[in-house]
């Protein structure tokens, strides 16, 4: 069954095909060479001042940095997220070594985050990002600094059947993808009162 999207107009047809799938193929590897490419999309991605206020921290499946990740995913995340070959931690540094905040880090992330996952699909690897993990058991497990945030999960693998989660994780894999009508988020005037 195809995943890509029905959109209201040609667009990018990487950008069509990705999804946010939650079966992973749990005997596919990825090194850090396989994912290189989708960190330098990051690298490159645009920021405030050209801040670049964004970190990264790896863990591929098997490892120590994984094995420290797994621990503080929450709710569903923990029945299908491990299966994923890597799990990178996506930080913001939310503040400069003097305590300024950067009130712009987390849109700068989201962009990166943004690259990543569309060199990613590119490359033929599935992204699917979570806010469902304990951000401060992330913060003191890999003993971050002051000023930088763990923000989101990001499993990245191979895609493997839907039929492998578990009910009703299987089911939602399965149903229609669906968004917003453009009317809905494009505005062309003012809110009236």
């Amino acid at each position: 069954m195809s995943r890509n999207a029905h959109t209201s107009t040609p667009i990018n047809p990487v950008l069509a095909a990705r999804w946010s799938p939650r079966s992973f193929d749990t005997t596919a590897t990825l090194t850090p060479a396989d994912l290189t490419p989708a960190f330098e999309a990051a690298r490159w991605s645009p920021s405030a001042n050209n801040s670049q206020p964004w970190l990264f921290i790896v863990g591929f499946r098997g490892d120590e940095t994984f094995n420290k990740i797994v621990p503080t995913l929450a709710g569903w995340n923990t029945a299908w997220m491990p299966n994923a070959s890597a799990i990178v931690i996506a930080i913001a540094q939310t503040a400069g070594a003097d305590g300024t905040p950067n009130h712009y880090a987390l849109y700068d992330l989201g962009q990166s985050v943004a690259h990543f996952s569309v060199q990613a699909q590119t490359d033929g690897l599935y992204v699917h990002q979570v806010a469902g993990t304990d951000v401060n058991a992330l913060k003191e497990a890999f003993n971050l600094p002051a000023g930088f945030e763990a923000f989101v999960a990001i499993a990245v693998g191979k895609l493997a059947p839907a039929d492998e989660l578990p009910e009703p994780l299987a089911e939602r894999e399965k149903a229609p993808r669906v968004r917003h009508e453009l009317a809905e988020i494009v505005r062309y005037d003012a809110f009236e009162d």
